[in-house]
């Protein structure tokens, strides 16, 4: 009864007229630049973020939402048609998606991915309403110990758990976290790591940091790539799947499901591992696992439905624990934060209007993506033609105007140029900026509930494991970095004793 009463506040406020334009708004951007190879909701949400500053909450976070699930859809029409993954989730669409549109079968490849997509979608909303609640009134329990822990934890497996080497995701955090640090200690007043400037006595503003590192970076390297596309424009006629189809994917969407709501909850994830999971596991149940790379609609139904489902469970961390699962998720948090609410779980209980409101939401917007996008292939196959050269001056553009329009401090702009030139670096040494960001976020946090529990606990360490909560975090991040090192270790020595 108590969650037919909140969802009926949620979409009382999501249904209303400028909501829903949200709503609209970001669903229709969203998959505009999933359908964009190269941009992605990430830089899109780094440049939108200053501008969402005078909007209310609700609608601020409703529209970046829309962005993010959005795209997760719209990269699976550049997939099929191009076979260049908008995102990185949809890669594995290219293998039966492409080959599928090169055999005249593209309406069908792109109406089984949205009909996949939408499913996906509503049910991991419908595990947010659900599993939500019950656990931020676990939350809510927390102590400073547990939090720490958590939020370690959950530092240690989005570093451990990106492509590349352990050694660099977790230099990537710690670099993240000590950015973060930097400013006036609270505690002591004193300045940290500001270097005798005065711009940085309140530390780097959230939306400088993210439109550096994933805006301005991101122009720099893709306007040095060049891309050959080859467009499948005639071959999208008949959009409706056959009998066959539909026997043939829902088992696979269901599975992809199940697969992508389970991976969306864990930190460090991700979709594309759940998209990927999906066709592995796919392949695996078969009958004749030869058609795959060859067309199998399976191909297509199984990882779109798990990159879905984990965009939208990726939401359950964020929203009641106050823990991003992602860059992406860290980036909707800092929106929080611009807008003075506080990340965790006291979001649902001091603005329930919010966290139903953007629930709600999401049920409306992944309906809107299958009646909008459908219909208008033929304006994103348009899309795809569009020069690089035209569109990166204008987010350069869009990302200056949004950074100083936020304190309109010049120096902002400046500082962004510098993450920007950090985010540059940081690409080509094949390091993710992933944990970077993570880290900034999570790293003043965790120093203050670290601080936090050696009050309560008159400097002893023995609480961050004399609470079972705890320790159990504590020991999950252990056990995680072992078993991403027992592996390099055992390389290693048998790649000596081979050389000797």
């Amino acid at each position: 009864m108590e969650l037919i009463q909140h969802l009926s506040l949620g979409f009382g406020v999501a249904l209303s007229p400028m909501n829903l334009a949200y709503c609209f708004a970001g669903v229709l951007l969203g998959t505009f630049i999933g359908v964009l190879p190269g941009v992605g909701p990430l830089v899109t949400i780094a440049v939108l973020l200053p501008l969402t500053f005078g909007l209310p909450p609700e609608g601020a976070m409703i529209m970046l939402a829309g962005i993010y699930y959005g795209a997760a859809y719209g990269g699976s029409t550049t997939a099929i048609l191009v076979n260049l993954p908008g995102e990185s989730s949809s890669a594995v669409t290219c293998i039966d998606g492409y080959q599928m549109a090169r055999q005249g079968r593209a309406g069908p490849a792109l109406a089984i991915a949205a009909i996949g997509s939408v499913i996906a979608g509503c049910i991991g909303t419908l595990l947010i309403a659900f599993v939500g609640p019950p656990l931020g009134a676990v939350a809510l329990k927390f102590g400073a110990a547990e939090y720490f822990s958590l939020m370690f934890m959950a530092l240690i497996c989005s570093s451990a758990l990106v492509r590349g080497s352990l050694v660099k995701g977790m230099g990537m955090a710690f670099c993240g976290a000590i950015f973060g640090l930097a400013g006036t200690d609270v505690n002591s007043g004193i300045d940290r790591f500001t270097f005798g400037m005065d711009g940085l006595a309140e530390g780097f503003d959230f939306v400088v940091v993210a439109a550096g590192l994933f805006a301005f970076s991101e122009i720099v390297v893709n306007l040095g790539v060049s891309l050959k596309r080859e467009v499948l424009t005639g071959r999208v006629t008949n959009l409706m799947p056959t009998r066959e189809d539909l026997k043939a994917s829902w088992k696979p969407i269901l599975r992809g499901t199940g697969i992508g709501s389970i991976l969306g909850v864990l930190p460090g994830t991700g979709q594309t591992i759940a998209s990927f999971a999906s066709y592995a596991l796919e392949r695996k149940l078969a009958k004749d696992p030869s058609r795959f790379g060859k067309g199998a609609i399976e191909g297509v139904a199984g990882p779109e439905s798990a990159n879905n489902a984990a965009a939208q469970t990726h939401f359950i961390p964020t929203l009641t624990l106050g823990i991003p699962s992602s860059a992406t998720m860290a980036l909707l948090l800092g929106a929080l934060m611009i807008h003075g609410i506080t990340p965790g779980p006291q979001v649902m209980t001091s603005h329930p209007e919010l966290f139903w409101g953007l629930v709600a939401s999401m049920w409306i917007g992944n309906v809107m993506l299958v009646i909008l996008n459908l219909p208008l292939v033929g304006l994103w196959v348009a899309f795809l033609k569009v020069p690089y050269r035209w569109l990166y001056p204008l987010i350069l553009v869009f990302s200056c105007i949004g950074i100083y329009t936020v304190n309109m401090s010049a120096s902002d702009i400046a500082f962004a140029a510098f993450f920007g030139l950090l985010g540059y670096v940081f690409l080509k040494l094949d390091c993710e900026p992933a944990p970077f960001i993570l880290g900034f976020l999570l790293g003043p946090m965790i120093e203050e509930n670290f601080r936090r529990a050696m009050l309560q606990s008159h400097g002893n360490l023995e609480v961050f494991v004399s609470s079972p909560l705890s320790a159990v975090f504590l020991a999950i991040a252990l056990g995680l970095v072992i078993l991403m090192v027992v592996p390099l270790v055992r390389k290693q020595k048998d790649q000596a004793i081979a050389e000797g």
